[in-house]
């Protein structure tokens, strides 16, 4: 298979090629080399979700592959684990090699981001799985972490600051509703009117890996918890990182969401619950931190790059109170 599809891609692609799919199906990462004293193992695996068919249906191949690492990486992060190598998963009925050098192009660009290694992959064709023009992805990320690193967010208490580091847009996840309000609206995409539009929702997922691991190797103490907004939105991935005494109260008005939220929260007629429910309204990053270690927190984020917001706090939960309440 290998050998096939090589002849079948741009001379500037093979070198890619090579690097993305091995001649033996094992990859080798030298920890050694990596530096690490006690390590523990994390490891991740994700695909694209439903945005793969919207980006499919108007050939915008060439974020898929940043969306794919980030929805891993980002996965190992909020655990404390850097990012070591990245292994990827092609399958079609029939190669459409222009379409898979864009989309493997950008699981390479996702990788240099994140700061990881490609180091093998998968390409398969299989003949009437999928229909003519469409393909699936899935990526697995394995990373390390010095046990004494790993954040659990055990020491969470009352009083401690959320953080929210800005989304790029929807991210990965709730395009099965995104795709049945434009199916509704009968908005054509392709349209040169609806051009930004497109950008918007098929913006790649941020990553987030190098500002975050700059601010722990930075302060190694500081960071408590972290949660990926990913399915689910805010009110199912924060509770995933609090104790049980804990609750997370986020104020919505204490950030300036991407203008997309509000145009499809208006168009699909969506209630503020489901939004925080199936979006990450534009917060694609939680961290928590004491009271007292917020504004270096934000500032040190902030010159990695990210925006940040205080975006709530954490309070003490009474019953069965929601272990993450936005107001």
């Amino acid at each position: 298979m290998r050998e096939q599809i090589t002849s079948l891609l741009s001379a500037n692609f093979s070198a890619l090629l090579a690097q993305h799919e091995q001649i033996r199906p094992q990859g080798f990462f030298d920890l050694k080399a990596a530096g690490f004293t006690d390590p523990l193992l994390v490891a991740a695996n994700d695909g694209v979700g439903t945005k793969l068919k919207l980006a499919i249906d108007h050939n915008a191949h060439d974020g898929v592959g940043i969306d794919l690492v980030a929805m891993c990486v980002n996965d190992l992060i909020v655990q404390g684990a850097q990012p070591l190598f990245f292994l990827d998963y092609y399958a079609s009925g029939k190669l459409d090699s222009a379409v898979a050098e864009r989309v493997i192009a950008g699981i390479a660009e996702g990788c240099k981001i994140a700061g990881c290694a490609l180091i093998g992959g998968e390409t398969a064709e299989m003949p009437s799985m999928y229909p003519e023009g469409e393909y699936d992805l899935a990526g697995f990320a394995v990373g390390l972490i010095e046990k004494e690193n790993i954040v659990t967010g055990r020491n969470i208490v009352p009083g401690d600051v959320v953080l929210g580091l800005a989304s790029s847009g929807a991210h990965s996840n709730g395009y099965s509703l995104i795709r049945k309000i434009i199916e509704r609206s009968g908005i054509d995409l392709l349209a040169d009117a609806n051009k930004q539009l497109a950008l918007d929702l098929l913006a790649p997922t941020r990553i987030y890996v190098k500002a975050l691991l700059a601010l722990m190797t930075a302060h190694p103490t500081m960071v408590k918890g972290m949660a990926h907004i990913t399915g689910g939105g805010l009110t199912e991935n924060i509770p995933r990182v609090l104790p049980d005494a804990v609750t997370a109260v986020i104020d919505r008005k204490l950030w300036v969401a991407p203008p997309i939220f509000a145009w499809l929260q208006q168009l699909g007629k969506v209630d503020d619950v489901e939004m925080a429910r199936t979006f990450n309204c534009g917060i694609g990053m939680v961290v928590i931190v004491a009271k007292e270690n917020a504004a270096t927190a934000v500032a040190h984020l902030q010159a990695s790059g990210e925006s940040v917001f205080a975006i709530g706090e954490i309070c003490g939960r009474t019953g069965g109170e929601a272990q993450t309440i936005v107001v």
